[in-house]
């Protein structure tokens, strides 16, 4: 019997945070047309990851999905909160599974999006690139990219390169 490998899925969560920061790491120009900002954050999940089983069986199959929420932060300062949903698109031996997320992040300013589709193995989720898709209020113009690192079942380390 394959067993579901928790995994906090709230790397794509802590984008929304950098972009509260006023002091962004660098800004340079981007390819297309618009200054790039880098920011790092960490994200921490709040509450315990909701696993949604669709077919009953022991272990993850096709569809299942998990839901997270948690807090964004620069430093000690947290600037946001956000929620996310994963769904589980392939399986393979070796505790082996895809999985497609989106995600939104409210702040102050306005509300951000992310997606994007990782691999997580029996060694964990690894380096996870998400794109950034749009957002709402001063993020209406929001694209790029964010970077996380996974460090523990509650905690990602994050690169945020956004574009406006």
């Amino acid at each position: 019997m394959r067993h579901f490998k928790h995994v906090s899925l709230s790397t794509a969560a802590g984008l929304a945070a950098l972009l509260l920061c006023s002091h962004p790491a660098s800004a340079a120009a981007s390819s297309s047309g618009g200054k790039e900002e880098v920011f790092e954050l960490v994200a921490k999940q709040t509450q315990g990851s909701g696993f949604i089983d669709v077919d009953g069986s022991s272990g993850p199959s096709q569809g299942d999905e998990i839901v997270t929420t948690g807090d964004l932060f620069v430093g000690a300062t947290a600037v946001g909160s956000y929620g996310q949903v994963c769904t589980l698109t392939r399986t393979a031996p070796d505790d082996e599974f895809d999985l497609q997320c989106v995600g939104s992040f409210a702040l102050a300013p306005g509300q951000i999006t992310v997606q994007g589709r990782f691999t997580v193995t029996s060694a964990g989720p690894g380096d996870i690139n998400l794109a950034i898709t749009g957002g709402t209020g001063s993020y209406r113009t929001a694209h790029g990219f964010i970077h996380s690192v996974y460090v523990s079942d509650t905690e990602t380390q994050l690169t945020v390169h956004l574009i406006r």
